[in-house]
């Protein structure tokens, strides 16, 4: 018995040495840029400030912009290796989004999070087609929900059990197209015509060359100190980098 569980401790102990060299090694001296912005109630700053420093910690070369205006930049968008935005609804002039399709469709990666990417832009359906959803309400408010793995094999979700939160549970109109990791059920306490929906939570898309990545999870800081929470947020963003070499 002391044998298998040692064993099991070993297998354990070399799977997270293995993602951490997932995100490490994707991430070293790779060029992200983050853009952030829009409704201040999903703290941009604070968490393109969270993200940026864990990027650093890994030597990935980091730029911050609280402008869409930057999409326009050919020099800064031809050297960038992936994208993440949060910018929770506002508005996006044609040419910057088209300027953003180009880049992911070429090959640039992109990821982000809850209203971020899944609420921006509510007007430009050229920018939806590239997410592969859309965030149109969270019944309830915040509330208790939980979020299950739809596979244990995929390299971002591989490990991680099904948890709960309190928080915000999005629904959203989804593209059947989409790599579906995580979902929630929704009960119909709020809605009665809604109960035993089940909800894409976490995707992955290939948009072009591009890969897109996405988790409606993170009104808040705090929810980002969930482990787990994080954990799909970081191991998206190291598979997004590899949209140029993949």
């Amino acid at each position: 018995m002391k044998k298998k569980q040692f064993v099991s401790l070993i297998l354990c102990l070399l799977s997270q040495v293995s993602f951490a060299q997932f995100e490490n090694g994707s991430l070293e001296s790779k060029n992200v840029l983050i853009v952030y912005g829009g409704w201040k109630g999903h703290q941009p700053k604070v968490f393109a400030d969270k993200i940026g420093s864990w990027l650093e910690q890994q030597n990935a070369n980091v730029t911050l912009s609280s402008s869409t205006a930057i999409y326009l930049d050919e020099k800064i968008m031809s050297n960038t290796d992936l994208i993440i935005q949060h910018i929770t609804m506002s508005t996006i002039k044609a040419e910057e989004s088209k300027a953003l399709q180009k880049v992911v469709s070429r090959g640039v990666g992109l990821a982000g999070c809850h209203g971020g990417l899944g609420d921006a832009f509510r007007d430009d359906t050229e920018y939806q087609y590239m997410i592969g959803g859309q965030f149109v309400k969270h019944p309830g408010g915040q509330l208790d929900y939980t979020v299950n793995m739809t596979t244990t094999e995929n390299v971002i979700t591989k490990g991680i059990k099904d948890f709960s939160l309190h928080s915000e549970q999005y629904y959203l109109h989804i593209d059947p197209a989409i790599n579906v990791l995580a979902t929630t059920v929704f009960n119909g306490d709020n809605d009665s015509w809604i109960e035993g929906i089940k909800m894409p939570v976490v995707w992955t898309k290939i948009y072009g060359k591009g890969r897109v990545f996405y988790s409606s999870l993170g009104h808040s800081a705090d929810v980002f100190e969930i482990p787990e929470v994080w954990q799909l947020m970081t191991r998206g963003v190291a598979w997004a980098t590899k949209s140029k070499i993949q």
